[in-house]
């Protein structure tokens, strides 16, 4: 006998409490392994593959690609055990299991780029009949609420109810089929009341909503229905883009740097010719070869040695500065998905040819889309090589928490005074952000100027060996 397991959306660490469906690696009918990767998901901070605790037939799947769901949410089902014939998935027990204990409970932890080492001590979900007579069906359905283990009828809700009213955390709604009507049609599930056991949000309280924002402004609202509330201006004309998912935490996490860090910037010209002499004699003399960022990063971890006020973040509830007592340096990465900034951990320790070797293992994984929470996480100081898009200059926001960012431009040809004598030399513009609230302007210039001093003469680390 066959026995029906519902693996739900694990939690994927780091304060996560949704992800977006972004591509399903099996089918209803399918036969997985224990372990094996079963979606492909995106969270605030990068793209998982999400494996499967369980072994056998996949006999349901939750949410179609594009959607979001909470941590917690029905992923799939997989029938365990038996031989998998039709019949016995069928009569797959379908009363309602009891709550899972905490010893039921499933555990992952992160390993690379996906989650291993989950539990399978029990049966930790509801169990569901099969619809093994319209498969379409079973693959669309929406997980049944925890309190009610048989359909329940509803009433229509009335017009007060489609009123809209605040969410705070993952919006309940009734399936997936709800949330697209919702997004296609440009209404926020989290201003919407619903009508269901719990406020499960409904098709009708979607559609209700839907008529309110159609319903003209100048329109009068029944005496015994709730005030209407005036629908927002909205663009004719134009493509609209979600801020969620990856893009989404970038924006939200700009603008609370924008909020809280009053920075400010300076910026001076260096000569780069000797760093550049310097970069090739290394790589001629044999040897993994050493990159540019490699180069630039040792000069930042040095140069946080001899000013720590740059290496820390402010504790504003308690009103503190923190000097942080290592240097995880974070980079700049342009993705095809958008920007993302992976940390180097240890960046201070590391050995040209260790940084080297680090920039291009989290490179790629960002280009692939594989990096994992622990990569975009815990930076110290962040250091952004602009000039890879051919610009000399900018002004970037700091990476909260952080309090100052290093950007570099492009390295190119100019006329420049070389001992006493005008040159054709490699120079480049060097510009700090930093937090004003950690330092002054003597601190940040005197930072910038020993980062100045160690591209134009990189004999000057030779100090710190």
């Amino acid at each position: 006998m066959a026995q029906v397991l519902e693996f739900k959306l694990p939690d994927l660490g780091e304060g996560l409490t949704e992800a977006e469906i972004v591509r399903w690696l099996v089918a209803v009918g399918d036969v997985v392994a224990i372990d094996q990767p079963v979606v492909e998901v995106e969270t605030a901070k990068a793209m998982v593959e999400v494996p499967c605790p369980y072994g056998g037939v996949v006999t349901a799947r939750y949410g179609e690609e594009g959607t979001e769901l909470p941590v917690g949410a029905p992923l799939l089902t997989v029938a365990v055990g038996g031989t998998g014939a039709p019949e016995e998935l069928t009569e797959a027990a379908p009363e309602a299991a009891p709550k899972a204990t905490a010893e039921d409970a499933v555990s992952s932890e992160y390993s690379g780029n996906v989650l291993v080492g989950y539990g399978t001590a029990g049966p930790v979900a509801r169990r569901r009949r099969v619809h093994r007579e319209n498969p379409a069906v079973a693959q669309a359905a929406a997980p049944v609420p925890a309190v009610a283990p048989a359909p329940v009828a509803v009433k229509a809700p009335e017009p007060a109810a489609a009123g809209f009213a605040g969410h705070d955390g993952p919006v309940p709604v009734i399936s997936p089929l709800v949330r697209k009507l919702a997004r296609d049609r440009g209404i926020d599930l989290r201003e919407v009341r619903g009508s269901g056991p719990e406020g499960l949000i409904l098709r009708a309280d979607v559609e209700l909503a839907l008529a309110a924002l159609e319903r003209p402004a100048t329109a009068s609202a029944p005496a015994a229905a709730a005030p209407a509330v005036a629908a927002p201006a909205r663009a004719v004309a134009g493509e609209r883009i979600p801020l969620r998912g990856l893009r989404g935490a970038v924006a939200d996490k700009l603008s609370r740097s924008r909020t809280e860090i009053p920075d400010a910037t300076c910026w001076v010209d260096a000569d780069a010719t000797e760093l550049m002499a310097a970069r090739r004699a290394m790589n001629e003399a044999g040897g993994p070869k050493i990159s540019l960022l490699a180069l630039l990063a040792r000069i930042c971890a040095h140069a946080l040695a001899r000013f720590p006020e740059l290496n820390s973040t402010v504790d504003t509830a308690a009103r503190e500065i923190v000097r942080l007592p290592a240097v995880h340096l974070g980079f700049a990465a342009q993705t095809p998905r958008g920007l993302v900034v992976p940390v180097v951990k240890d960046a201070g320790t590391r050995t040209a040819e260790s940084l080297t070797e680090e920039f291009a293992r989290l490179t790629e994984s960002a280009r692939q889309g594989t990096l994992t929470p622990a990569d975009l996480t815990g930076g110290t100081f962040t250091l952004n090589n602009y000039g890879v898009f051919g610009v000399d200059g900018s002004t970037p926001i700091v990476n909260h928490p952080e309090a100052a960012m290093l950007g570099v431009g492009r390295i190119i040809p100019k006329p420049w005074v070389h001992q006493g004598e005008l040159a054709v030399r490699q120079v480049v513009q060097l510009s700090l952000t930093f937090d004003h609230r950690v330092c002054d302007g003597g601190t940040a210039g005197g930072f910038l100027r020993y980062v100045a001093d160690c591209v134009e003469q990189p004999a000057v680390l030779l100090r710190t060996l």
